[in-house]
């Protein structure tokens, strides 16, 4: 399966918060983009595995996805392990996409900085040929990503990049409520935590604004890199 762009993220809900405003834009330019979750984020305090992934299914129709796939790598207690690198790099080669956006490469919640660093090391390595992986009782092609970002979290870090999403935010918005027992509900009886407020809706939305200024614009994401960007001409710059 074909995709242009995979963002990966160790938690469902991690790329609705991080980077679905760039897969939105992706998705209206007519590009296809998967998501892979590399946990079921069973040991979030709100809610269950299981009505986190009806919520992720929800999540995808909002962002338009090609696909959507959760793996069980174990949230919290996962570790950067060769069985667990081959297992993202699997997905890698199974999606062949072109960019692929990933985890903070460090952050409040530990869990995302050993995503990140483990994705990045899985897009090298899903390149090597002498590297062998099957799925699905297939054997796999090599395929390296032309490109890995890193979309910003929770503690702010200077971008390298900024995508404009000014035109989706209120879409991007609702894939994230779409997680109903991790965000702000008024109603919900669960313990509250603290992405769970109503101020941290706010926070997203601040973070938003905060990105769109630096490129002149209402509402942005931000992304780090290993490398520098390439544009084919100076003019593509905005």
């Amino acid at each position: 399966m074909k995709v242009d762009v995979l963002a990966i993220g160790v938690h469902p809900d991690d790329v609705e918060l991080g980077c679905s405003g760039t897969i939105l834009k992706a998705v209206l330019d007519g590009k296809k983009v998967a998501v892979l979750d590399l946990t079921r984020g069973e040991l979030g305090t709100r809610g269950t595995p299981e009505l986190r992934q009806i919520e992720a299914q929800n999540a995808a129709k909002i962002l338009g996805l090609t696909d959507r796939t959760i793996l069980n790598i174990g949230d919290g207690f996962f570790q950067h392990t060769n069985e667990n690198m081959l297992e993202i790099a699997k997905y890698i080669r199974h999606y062949q996409p072109e960019v692929v956006l990933a985890n903070a490469m460090a952050d409040r919640h530990p869990d995302h900085g050993r995503a990140g660093k483990l994705i990045s090391e899985a897009c090298f390595y899903s390149g090597l040929q002498k590297i062998e992986t099957e799925l699905n009782g297939e054997n796999q092609k090599a395929h390296r990503p032309k490109a890995v970002y890193h979309y910003i979290q929770d503690r702010y870090t200077d971008p390298d990049l900024v995508v404009d999403v000014t035109e989706v935010w209120g879409q991007k918005i609702e894939s994230i409520l779409a997680y109903s027992s991790q965000f702000f509900d008024p109603n919900s009886k669960e313990p509250e935590t603290p992405i769970s407020s109503k101020a941290f809706m706010d926070f997203i939305d601040g973070r938003g604004a905060q990105f769109g200024r630096l490129i002149n614009t209402k509402f942005g994401e931000g992304y780090t890199m290993a490398r520098p960007a390439g544009v084919n001409q100076i003019l593509d710059v905005i």
